[in-house]
């Protein structure tokens, strides 16, 4: 299985880049993984509504151009899953897509554009949380699913 992981911007703080590097080593496992980093548009201080428009719609136009297969949209918006739902999703979804997308948007969100091309809206949890810490929280979950699916102990 191919799993894809589309985010705006990098990680610039170590600790998540290190955290980030065991939770890929350990999905190599289970699946191909590909992690793509969009750039990430700079914004103002105090940026008018039209400013945030233009940078999530080009933003979100950068987001598309890298999904492939089955895309699931990362979102306050979204549906919430438990991890074993989220298992229970990947493996449904590998009868079909050979590759499943995950979309973490920018510090703005993402433009309707980006709504509309996702198969999935998904949502962690109503809080908000630094985009780099989300990464790493969104790549645990997706091993957690995996080690669900192959029936290795990790999930509790």
């Amino acid at each position: 299985m191919n799993i894809k992981i589309v985010c705006v911007g990098n990680v610039k703080e170590q600790y998540f880049r290190d955290a980030l590097s065991e939770y890929y080593k350990r999905l190599g496992r289970y699946v191909n993984l590909k992690v793509v980093e969009v750039k990430e548009e700079s914004v103002p201080k105090k940026p008018t509504d039209g400013e945030i428009l233009k940078v999530t719609e080009t933003e979100t136009l950068r987001l598309i151009s890298e999904c492939e297969g089955y895309v699931i949209l990362l979102s306050p918006k979204g549906k919430k899953f438990s991890s074993p739902e989220l298992a229970k999703l990947l493996k449904k979804t590998e009868d079909s897509f050979s590759t499943i997308t995950f979309v973490v948007g920018g510090s703005y969100g993402v433009s309707q554009k980006m709504f509309e091309r996702a198969n999935l809206t998904m949502s962690f949890s109503d809080l908000t949380f630094p985009h780099q810490l989300f990464r790493v929280m969104l790549s645990e979950q997706i091993y957690r699913a995996y080690t669900i699916i192959n029936n290795v102990t990790y999930h509790k």
